[in-house]
């Protein structure tokens, strides 16, 4: 379930209300330790079993399968997967699809090191640096119009490239080993993969935040966040795959049926959230979020915003905007300025717009030296350091130069997988939990009820479904106040 964003608050001090349930705070890091960027340097070999395919009666499987390197998307990954998804979208035998990963990562991102290294030798480099990125965003248009049931096991690091193969998907499966991140601009790219679609249709302001931080969401936040539609124990993933396998859908089967009947198959194997993960974000840390990055916010102002934070709240929530200030600003100004631009404008596009624009932003990128900075200070040279952008501050980046990365024509031509090619939100996001603005509507609808009354029909509503109970909590707690004759409560 990824969220469509709220009415957004106009810019107002915060207010910090003593609340009744204790939460914790996971610092941000600045320092950048990303594992997506992790063991890629080198060119991307033609590898024969870089993808192993595999049957069992209705289910068909792709297993990425470079464990050593994380299972880094490169050309030779994508060229083999996206034939054998339209092979099985033409198979009356093929019912359910499911992706994962070997080793301890579904897939970590592309291989950056090695467009970077091609970006080097000029213009003929960086061709095939963008018909890469084509080719890749043509794969992940598939998966998200792909007209068949599609599962992904994000089981494990899920970053980068790896979250264009998967959070476009009906089913999304977190584990506990499950680590999320979109970590682009610490080298000096932007959010891609269709990032431009799910992150502005998270709750709140928090895919704006992740996008700029690079931050990295864990376990079962990944679920409750709205990454995933489901959280389920890894070692339970075998056997709900063996399930799958004995669907049998007949022809007259339709395919939201056969999506609900998928989503029941997956709820048999949860076992209830786990008691020791706390929560990402404390509730004011969520506040900020929201205050911070809030969609009137252009980058100075978010700047501005985490000062003042930083200046006139509660201890943990001061660690919180000076951590993320910092880390702001250890990031490419350009990249940074690209990536606001588009979270904006994506909150706009379509599916099949989102994946043509991007094919423009990262081309230009290409070119950028900035890029080739990044990755090269990051992931080539010996030992690694901080990045030398071409431009040092947000200043330096003209509105001009952020408006070049949009005004080229789009010309990514995409698969025709069916009729949804062109939705401008998810189709599926009932899968998943509730989001914040539906828990807003009711509660703005029926001001009478007491938070027991919204759970119970969102609990009701979801048919028991695991998380929503904790998720609808965490939203009255956050954004609720009692009502003045204190019968009911009003949406703050």
């Amino acid at each position: 379930m990824l969220l469509r964003p709220s009415c957004t608050r106009t810019a107002q001090p915060l207010s910090w209300i003593s609340r009744s349930r204790p939460t914790a705070i996971m610092p941000l890091r600045a320092r950048i330790n990303n594992p997506s960027f992790a063991d890629m340097a080198g060119k991307p070999e033609d590898d024969p079993n870089d993808v192993l395919f595999s049957s069992q009666y209705g289910v068909r499987t792709i297993e990425l399968n470079r464990p050593k390197k994380l299972n880094s998307l490169n050309g030779s990954m994508a060229n083999k997967i996206l034939p054998r998804l339209k092979e099985w979208q033409k198979s009356q035998l093929a019912n359910v699809i499911v992706l994962k990963g070997a080793g301890r990562a579904l897939c970590a991102g592309g291989d950056v090191a090695a467009l970077a290294i091609d970006n080097q030798t000029g213009p003929e480099g960086q061709q095939r640096s963008k018909d890469y990125f084509a080719l890749e965003y043509k794969l992940d248009y598939t998966i998200a119009t792909y007209p068949k049931p599609y599962v992904a096991f994000m089981d494990g690091i899920t970053m980068g490239g790896g979250v264009g193969l998967s959070v476009h998907a009906p089913f999304r499966i977190a584990t506990e080993k499950t680590v999320f991140a979109m970590p682009e601009t610490t080298i000096g790219f932007f959010p891609d993969v269709g990032a431009s679609f799910f992150l502005p249709r998270m709750d709140g302001a928090v895919g704006t935040y992740l996008a700029l931080t690079s931050e990295q969401v864990k376990g079962v936040n990944v679920f409750l966040s709205g990454i995933a539609t489901h959280y389920l124990d890894s070692s339970s993933l075998p056997d709900l795959e063996a399930r799958l396998a004995e669907l049998n859908f007949g022809d007259d089967v339709s395919y939201n049926n056969r999506l609900s009947i998928i989503n029941d198959t997956i709820e048999e194997f949860t076992t209830g959230m786990p008691h020791d993960a706390p929560p990402h974000f404390s509730t004011n840390v969520r506040i900020a979020i929201d205050y911070c990055f809030q969609e009137v916010h252009n980058i100075d102002q978010i700047m501005e915003a985490l000062q003042q934070t930083e200046e006139t709240s509660p201890p943990e929530v001061q660690k919180w905007a000076a951590k993320t200030r910092e880390t702001i600003a250890q990031r490419s100004p350009t990249s940074i300025k690209v990536t606001l631009s588009q979270l904006r404008r994506g909150a706009q596009w379509n599916i099949a717009q989102t994946f043509q624009n991007e094919h423009n932003i990262a081309s230009k990128f290409m070119e950028h030296p900035d890029f080739v900075e990044g990755v090269s200070a990051r992931l080539i040279r010996k030992p690694a350091g901080k990045p030398q952008w071409s431009k040092t501050t947000f200043d330096e980046v003209s509105e001009s130069e952020v408006n070049s990365f949009f005004a080229d024509e789009l010309k990514l031509e995409l698969p025709n997988t069916g009729d949804d090619s062109s939705y401008t939100d998810y189709p599926h996001a009932w899968t998943g939990l509730p989001r914040e603005a539906e828990i807003e509507a009711f509660v703005k609808g029926n001001p009478r009820n007491n938070a027991e009354a919204v759970v119970d029909y969102f609990v009701r509503t979801k048919r028991g479904k695991m998380g929503v109970r904790e998720k609808v909590e965490e939203v009255l707690n956050r954004r609720t106040s009692p009502a003045d004759n204190k019968r009911g409560f009003s949406w703050n």
